[in-house]
């Protein structure tokens, strides 16, 4: 399983190569990558840009509120084998029999998405690209205006992708004397709202009680779980929106 992070995409293609030399299958966790591209086969006369979701077996979106297409809940798996397909589409309604309506072999769920819903997000399908230009223009503004401060680490773009910055992240230096809930605190006091970084599994008491993950420690999750966080970042955000949240940043920094 592969998660494409904040908007940016994965390295897909060693992935995939490892997963045909040993037979796996590839799940995409593409919750936070709608619309964004990744170029394969980079390295070969056969190089082609490709979206993300559409190049493992099996991919999942998420169309939760804060998404770049949103149904308000809710969320689609999409895959090319008619078996996953098939069985995708039993799970999500009951587990019906095709033979018998309320004869149940199997324990399915319920994760119908309603027609309201789909409505919404089709929507918004047809208008993807300039969703994800809003998005890129307001990531382009932001690292206008913050690139240049030592104390920060911005998002990055590989030239193989087509990040759509779901988010705005910024990761503080280790120089900073703070970290990063001390500069929320700082920045919520000067009107600006911010969200913090995703906590490692690895350091979730729910999975400690089930006696999972016990001692184990991973640097990377634990640093940036600490030292980042996310600026305002929706799509109705405005240009002196832009200017005061960097100001704010520059400000505390100081």
């Amino acid at each position: 399983m592969v998660v494409h992070m904040y908007g940016h995409p994965v390295d897909m293609d060693p992935i995939m190569a490892l997963a045909q030399r040993h037979g796996l299958a590839v799940i995409e966790d593409a919750a936070e990558v709608h619309g964004a591209l990744y170029q394969s086969g980079r390295t070969t006369p056969q190089a082609a840009w490709k979206k993300c979701g559409g190049i493992g077996h099996v991919a999942t979106f998420s169309f939760f509120a804060n998404k770049l297409i949103t149904t308000g809940e809710g969320g689609m798996v999409i895959t090319d084998d008619p078996d996953i397909a098939a069985r995708s589409r039993s799970l999500r309604n009951l587990c019906f029999r095709s033979d018998r309506r309320f004869l149940h072999t199997e324990l399915g769920h319920q994760f119908r998405l309603t027609n309201m819903q789909a409505a919404l997000g089709v929507g918004q399908v047809g208008r993807i690209e300039s969703i994800v230009e809003r998005k890129r223009w307001a990531a382009a503004e932001y690292t206008r205006r913050l690139s240049g401060l030592s104390e920060l680490q911005l998002p990055m773009e590989q030239p193989w992708a087509r990040s759509v910055f779901w988010i705005y992240s910024i990761v503080l230096s280790d120089d900073v004397p703070f970290d990063a809930a001390e500069f929320a605190r700082r920045l919520k006091a000067l009107g600006v709202e911010t969200r913090p970084f995703f906590l490692g599994m690895h350091e979730q008491p729910v999975f400690h009680d089930m006696g999972l993950f016990k001692g184990e420690h991973y640097p990377v999750s634990e640093r940036i779980a600490r030292r980042g966080l996310y600026v305002p970042s929706g799509l109705a955000l405005t240009l002196e929106q832009i200017e005061t949240v960097s100001q704010a940043v520059r400000q505390i920094l100081r």
